[in-house]
């Protein structure tokens, strides 16, 4: 099965299922990752037409571990530039670093970006500030957009900002692809303000989040409520299941999502990315990667087409959900919030 793809610029297609590289953190969870067989497994993703992928500067490990994976895909004889492949990654400056951000300290972390995945340009740096309160977001924009001008950046776009403020960013002039987000099933924010920026500006979505860390899989379908959680992912979606009215809703949420998924013969996941991928101006999907274990169920999830009686039946369910208040990364912003405990705000100068 081919995988669809999506033209973010002229001459840059992406696959609309992008392999999510957060999972292969070191700040993920304890598990080790086996080096050699995550690269073979990176090497089959590309190989069954999901071309994209995507890390950050603060994913401890991952842009050196996608480097060693393009090293590997050049010396079987293929060219990634040619083939399509894609590496998309953040400049994330650390939250202590905000107050006196300076543009040398912007090139620096671009250019170790580059240094780590052994290229000449980024394909996509996607910046995130973490406090608003902080002012100087729009001038290190204006920085990053100056590296594309130099020929170190190709496209640029932002990650977990809001509406307001990624306004400000267009508004200076500064030329955005894209704004990657949290959306899914679960969560419904860009829907109260963002998608409308992303269409006045042409910008599209790039959305994560979508099997909610595992929680919008069969893995959790018609089981009690876990004790503990094994991972940074699952507590992070854990609270979000909290916010839209607990563990009750979320197991009636996926008994429709079920439902659906038996009557396409398809699984849950596929349900899920299904719908976000059919969202205004979404472009691309995230799915997280150990493994290629999941690549034919994930291409599944492309050929799917809803009906009438399902886009119903899933409107239903999710009307009966509290909708989280406020735009993208809005609760993640609180101080002291339990959403924000769980950041790590200080992963580029550790990295």
């Amino acid at each position: 099965m081919s995988c669809p793809r999506h033209e973010l610029a002229p001459g840059y297609s992406i696959s609309r299922i992008i392999n999510g590289g957060w999972q292969l953190s070191a700040g993920h969870s304890s598990a080790a990752i086996d080096r050699e067989a995550t690269i073979d497994a990176l090497l089959q993703l590309r190989d069954g037409g999901l071309t994209t992928f995507d890390c950050a500067d603060i994913y401890t490990g991952v842009e050196e571990l996608f480097g060693a994976f393009l090293r590997c895909y050049r010396e079987r004889g293929d060219d990634p530039a040619l083939d399509g492949v894609q590496i998309h990654t953040k400049c994330v400056p650390d939250l202590d670093d905000l107050p006196h951000l300076t543009r040398r300290h912007i090139e620096a972390i671009v250019d170790r970006s580059l240094m780590r995945l052994g290229v000449e340009r980024l394909d996509l740096v996607q910046f995130h500030w973490w406090d608003y309160q902080i002012p100087g977001a729009v001038d290190a924009a204006g920085w990053l957009a100056d590296l594309q001008r130099a020929g170190k950046i190709r496209l640029l776009g932002v990650t977990n900002f809001d509406a307001p403020r990624l306004r400000q960013i267009v508004d200076a002039g500064i030329g955005l692809a894209t704004v990657q987000v949290q959306y899914s099933v679960l969560d419904q924010r860009p829907k109260s303000g963002m998608i409308d920026v992303c269409v006045d500006h042409g910008i599209e979505l790039l959305c994560y989040g979508a099997l909610a860390g595992g929680f919008l899989t069969e893995k959790f379908f018609d089981v009690p409520e876990p004790l503990e959680l094994t991972n940074r992912s699952l507590i992070k979606y854990r609270l979000i299941i909290e916010e839209v009215g607990g563990w009750t809703a979320y197991q009636n949420l996926l008994v429709v999502l079920a439902e659906v998924a038996a009557k396409h013969r398809v699984s849950i996941a596929n349900v899920a990315v299904r719908w976000v991928l059919d969202r205004a101006q979404v472009a691309g999907v995230m799915v997280g990667i150990r493994n290629a274990e999941h690549l034919g169920d994930n291409l599944r999830a492309l050929s799917l087409q809803f009906d009438a009686e399902d886009e119903g039946i899933l409107s239903t369910v999710l009307a009966e959900l509290n909708q989280l208040a406020g735009d993208p990364f809005d609760l993640e912003r609180i101080p002291f919030g339990q959403h924000r405990q769980i950041m790590k705000t200080g992963l580029n100068s550790e990295g």
